[in-house]
């Protein structure tokens, strides 16, 4: 019997939890010989600010929160300027201690659910261009990939590229 997941939007009792996932996330990724997320990269109030400009939802299976991620309406850093026309969604993190498998893809999913609800056609992200199990794990997912950039932030540059990638959801096109 599969676990069921439940979402639910992060509310102000949640920023430490989210830390405390994000810092899970990050050392498993350093265990795992991936160059991304450092612990203590997130303070809560990220995601504080995170949840005031866009959407923070968490997972919950078992009791237990499962993971969580954030979906963002505007993505000027690593997407440019945009028509209103995608969601975006970033800081997908799974505990890999309590999660049932497949929570990351139920995620997704309801990222795309909210971001089909809210009238938009594309469900993006971005990921690390030297992390090939990820990239491929969102191509399996469905998203395909549209470019890739070096991360500019402030002006200056970054010491990582980004892949960009996208998914068309379904309906009709926005403004079609």
């Amino acid at each position: 019997m599969t676990e069921t997941i439940m979402f639910r939007l992060a509310d102000d009792g949640d920023p430490q939890v989210l830390v405390d996932l994000y810092d899970a996330a990050a050392r498993w990724m350093q265990r795992s010989g991936i160059e991304q997320w450092k612990p203590g990269g997130k303070s809560a109030e990220h995601f504080r600010l995170r949840m005031k400009e866009g959407e923070v939802w968490l997972a919950e299976a078992g009791g237990h929160i499962a993971g969580a991620y954030e979906l963002w309406w505007t993505d000027e850093p690593a997407w440019g300027p945009q028509p209103p026309e995608a969601g975006y969604v970033h800081r997908l993190m799974v505990d890999r201690e309590r999660a049932p498998a497949g929570t990351g893809r139920a995620m997704l999913a309801h990222a795309e659910r909210r971001i089909a609800e809210a009238g938009r056609t594309w469900a993006r992200l971005d990921c690390l261009s030297s992390n090939p199990r990820l990239r491929s794990y969102y191509e399996g997912a469905g998203y395909t990939v549209v470019g890739e950039q070096p991360f500019k932030e402030g002006g200056g540059g970054s010491p990582y590229a980004v892949t960009l990638l996208e998914k068309r959801l379904g309906g009709r096109p926005v403004g079609g």
